[in-house]
């Protein structure tokens, strides 16, 4: 599925956050414009994605595979969090 016509907005300087804005509120997110549920969507509340080599955010609905990587990370590329976290 292609998704055009939306706007990446970014909070912080270092990626800390993102959200993909639609027409209005919800629309990536399954709900039509009058605020009924749609049969497709970008990203729900709760889902958790990995970010992969290549820049494809993976959805996974394991998050000790999440915590796992992040460790990872953290061990090859030192520990690089905020201290705003």
């Amino acid at each position: 599925m292609m998704w055009i016509d939306y706007v990446v907005e970014s909070a912080g300087a270092k990626g800390q956050a993102f959200r993909v804005k639609g027409d209005w509120d919800g629309e990536v997110m399954g709900y039509a414009q009058d605020g009924t549920p749609k049969d497709h969507w970008l990203y729900k509340p709760g889902d958790v994605f990995i970010v992969n080599e290549h820049g494809w955010l993976r959805k996974t609905d394991e998050l000790t595979t999440l915590l796992r990587k992040y460790e990872e990370g953290k061990k090859q590329n030192g520990d690089r969090s905020s201290s705003s976290d």
